[in-house]
């Protein structure tokens, strides 16, 4: 029943973010819906693929070859994983270059990063396919895989290094930066509002003509400071999806450590962070709602052609 539930929440729950995304324009804006996409379609395959092991659990695939199973979705899960690097770095480069930021994310090269991003989460596992390791699904998951697939420490820190690891150092670097940018862009902006805030204006007796401050040089901390304020907002917003998937992979990747050293395997702890692992693909959709207000309107806007 509860893997049940969990496919049901990531299918309807990536589905809403698929259609809201088509239905939202001020959505498409930003080049890192374009990322947020694509982990959504690949959520949502995950969810799909949740029902084989449902079926596994009834004994309705007992003799299947687990290989191309396993390799999917152990695909999905990589494309889920290198997006969220891809999409710390599209808002490195928003935030550090500014004014090149356009030239240097066209839609040309935004796809052809997207279409990178599978090949590299296809090739990367392609030496399980071959016979080298076990990818995502463990055995007590998809129960005739026990057998027939092992766990080799090799492949483990083949992924580690060319995957986990990667991932992960390009997630904290970029957002540790980009908030140290977004707190030095708060200071220079209270700065200038400190600087150019009126004073008060002298009594007519005095004989001076009234004062304030230039008339161009209001709007102008007025403007970056919206500016800062919807980049800081916008990062958050995906630093909370970051860390949300990494808070609910990190079990999942030290027990895949741990079983593949030969120093831990229990059936119990290799479902309950399975399962943890792949609750990300509902997760991301549901922080997104709650955090982003372009996306709860262009959820209204879906609602209402209901």
């Amino acid at each position: 029943s509860v893997i049940l539930l969990l496919t049901v929440l990531i299918v309807c729950g990536n589905l809403v973010v698929i259609f809201v995304f088509h239905c939202a324009p001020l959505l498409s804006q930003h080049s890192t819906s374009a990322f947020i996409q694509t982990m959504a379609y690949a959520d949502l395959l995950v969810g799909v693929s949740c029902l084989f092991p449902l079926l596994s659990l009834l004994h309705r695939l007992q003799g299947l070859d687990p290989r191309p199973f396993g390799y999917t979705v152990s695909v999905l899960k990589s494309v889920s994983m290198v997006s969220l690097a891809c999409v710390s770095v599209d808002r490195y480069v928003a935030i550090t270059r500014p004014l090149t930021y356009a030239s240097l994310a066209t839609p040309c090269r935004l796809r052809c990063c997207i279409v990178l991003i599978w090949l590299y989460s296809a090739l990367v596992f392609l030496p399980s396919f071959l016979g080298w390791g076990k990818p995502g699904y463990h055995g007590d998951v998809v129960e005739w895989c026990a057998v027939e697939w092992h766990t080799r420490p090799a492949f483990t820190a083949f992924i580690v290094a060319l995957l986990y690891a990667p991932a992960s150092f390009t997630v904290c670097f970029t957002y540790a930066n980009i908030f140290k940018i977004c707190q030095q862009h708060t200071r220079e902006i209270s700065q200038r509002q400190a600087r150019y805030r009126p004073r008060p204006l002298q009594g007519a007796a005095s004989g001076e003509a009234e004062r304030g401050p230039p008339p161009l040089q209001h709007p102008a901390p007025a403007h970056h400071q919206q500016q800062a304020h919807r980049d800081k907002r916008y990062a958050t917003v995906l630093f909370r999806i970051t860390s949300v998937f990494y808070l609910l992979w990190l079990p999942y990747i030290l027990y895949f450590l741990l079983e593949s050293g030969g120093i831990y395997q229990h059936p119990a702890a290799s479902f309950l962070t399975t399962w943890l692992a792949i609750s990300n693909s509902f997760c991301n959709c549901l922080i997104y709602s709650l955090s982003n207000s372009a996306f709860r309107k262009g959820l209204k806007r879906l609602c209402s052609f209901c």
